[in-house]
């Protein structure tokens, strides 16, 4: 069988007609608009829309990169209102601080005044027994600021307790809250006396425990209750607390009750301990 001969027409001529062809047709559009009419209209039919297209994404993009940038902004600057606010509450806290520290040491020094007659050394705590109240606890003063066992120590408006043991630059004190503690004191109504006794449970409720009063006593709740002067280790004359809920007790002798102390034992920080000894002043 005989092989179908294939015609080539050479590519040069192909594209030289190609090219007159163009020359032929932008001459006739140029000399009459009608004959490229149709021709825009079919490319204007295919590129329009792609423009078209084009334009929506390039504004879609342009949007979001708008907004992307704005979302950076925003998260930029709440950053930095994250850090001022921080900044804010750490100058707050401290301020707070400091006013609680200044209205420490302003009674303290209303204390110092109204004890004026008595020597005093002012101290900080620096430790405490475990627990939510002052119990027991350790002040930053010793023997060598002159502090010596059976000092009295007042703060927060009364009396806080008693030096009961002393290093070179430390000393121990323990309250009138704790189990271990009594206080001989008296009535400053009617100078009768009673005994306060230290209670860590009822000191929960705010008060302490306060007996040995004589039966015809006139006293009544809010009567101020301060050291009395036939104690052997207290000063006289120290405010320790008012009374509250005043009875008679079962032997129809005596009465007991409780008393609100004015010194809040939840939260001490800055004493004054009185350098002058029960002891010494008797003698």
């Amino acid at each position: 069988m005989k092989k179908r001969e294939t015609v080539e027409f050479p590519t040069k001529y192909i594209l030289s007609i190609l090219t007159i062809i163009c020359v032929i047709c932008i001459v006739l559009s140029l000399v009459n608009d009608d004959f490229g009419r149709p021709v825009k209209n079919a490319v204007a039919t295919v590129v329009v829309p792609v423009q078209d297209g084009m334009n929506s994404v390039g504004k879609w993009m342009a949007g979001k990169s708008d907004t992307l940038k704005e979302l950076s902004d925003v998260m930029s600057e709440n950053k930095k209102l994250k850090k001022q606010l921080e900044k804010l509450k750490e100058e707050n806290t401290a301020l707070l601080l400091n006013n609680n520290k200044v209205e420490d040491l302003q009674k303290l020094l209303e204390l110092d005044n109204k004890y004026s007659t008595y020597n005093k050394v002012a101290a900080s705590v620096i430790s405490k027994e475990p627990g939510n109240w002052f119990s027991s606890f350790t002040i930053n003063k010793g023997s060598k600021d002159g502090i010596k066992v059976d000092m009295n120590v007042i703060g927060n408006g009364g009396l806080i307790g008693i030096v009961t043991a002393v290093g070179k630059n430390y000393s121990t004190v323990r309250t009138i809250i704790d189990d271990s503690s009594n206080v001989s004191a008296q009535f400053s109504t009617t100078s009768d006396t009673c005994i306060v006794e230290g209670d860590l449970k009822l000191i929960n409720d705010g008060i302490l425990y306060i007996s040995n009063i004589k039966k015809d006593v006139k006293i009544a709740d809010g009567d101020m209750v301060v050291t009395s002067n036939i104690s052997d280790k207290f000063l006289p004359g120290i405010m320790i607390g008012y009374v509250k809920d005043i009875s008679n007790d079962s032997n129809n002798l005596t009465k007991s009750g409780h008393i609100t102390p004015i010194a809040d034992f939840a939260h001490i920080e800055d004493v004054l301990v009185i350098t002058d000894l029960k002891t010494n002043m008797e003698e």
